[in-house]
């Protein structure tokens, strides 16, 4: 029965997930659902390697392009927004891909966590903006040091977040997302890739992004938003804004970026790692078929 099936496909960064689940979801049926944390805003195209319409293929995608810049989006909204999709797709007889790199937006999905509802608290948000990522880094470490393993050192807003969560319930963010009454039957295929392959891709599309545009696309943004902006905390546009070395440090920090994605994935036992195309095929044939 295909009624409650949902397809994952993930991978670090440059693996070729999108390409991958385009092919699947031609063969399957399918629609795509992204679970990717950058794809989320409007505006911000080059830097989160967004596909354009050309590179859809006619496959719906879904959750790109769904806020601005300065619009809060919590995981807690992803997750609403992606479940219903997901049933949608489900019960008009297509497949639904959820298909991203952001481990936190799958397992939000998969495991049907059970999200803090936290308000936030604008005061105390405003004392922990004042702090540098690493002073943030080293005070969650402090409180609750498992909760690192969830989150990613460069993303600002995640990490003021958790603290926020963290001393309002004074109790360890990494507690506190419970897993729920699973809501799909799940296949979830990872993309095997070596990290010199991964070394590569990077510098290759650093440089397509810079030669796309990227530094223009980031001029504009910041005339018309305030740079410390949650969606100013991703690879690419802090490197740009603070006018660093910017190819070089977007290619260090987007490795570094694989492979925390890599140490996330591996914990979870149920992903399926495949080398290509074929093998995916196959796995999403006979899980269909079932």
């Amino acid at each position: 029965m295909l009624h409650d099936k949902l397809i994952v496909i993930l991978g670090p960064t440059v693996s070729g997930k999108s390409e991958l689940a385009i092919k699947l979801a031609k063969k399957f049926n399918g629609e795509i659902i992204s679970a990717d944390s950058r794809q989320i805003y409007k505006e911000m195209d080059i830097g989160t390697n967004k596909l354009n319409k050309k590179q859809m293929s006619g496959i719906p995608h879904y959750l790109i392009d769904i806020v601005r810049p300065n619009q809060e989006f919590t995981l807690s909204q992803y997750k609403e927004k992606a479940v219903k999709i997901i049933k949608d797709i489900q019960k008009r007889g297509k497949t639904p891909f959820l298909v991203g790199g952001t481990g936190l937006y799958i397992q939000a999905v998969v495991d049907n966590l059970k999200i803090p509802k936290v308000k936030p608290d604008k005061k105390l948000r405003i004392k922990l903006e004042k702090l540098s990522n690493q002073e943030l880094f080293n005070k969650l470490k402090r409180i609750d040091p498992k909760s690192l393993g969830i989150i990613d050192f460069n993303n600002r807003r995640r990490l003021i977040r958790a603290l926020e969560v963290c001393l309002k319930t004074k109790k360890p963010f990494s507690e506190q997302r419970e897993k729920g009454e699973i809501l799909f039957n799940v296949l979830q295929i990872g993309i095997k890739i070596c990290k010199e392959t991964i070394k590569k891709r990077i510098t290759k599309r650093t440089n397509q992004m810079i030669k796309n545009g990227f530094v223009k696309e980031v001029e504009k943004l910041i005339k018309k938003y305030p740079i410390n902006l949650p969606a100013f905390s991703g690879i690419g546009y802090q490197e740009i804004i603070h006018a660093e070395q910017v190819k070089a440090m977007i290619n260090l920090h987007t490795q570094q970026y694989a492979r925390r994605q890599i140490t996330w994935f591996k914990r979870d036992k149920r992903i399926n790692w495949i080398e290509n195309q074929k093998q995916a095929e196959k796995l999403a044939k006979n899980f269909l078929l079932r």
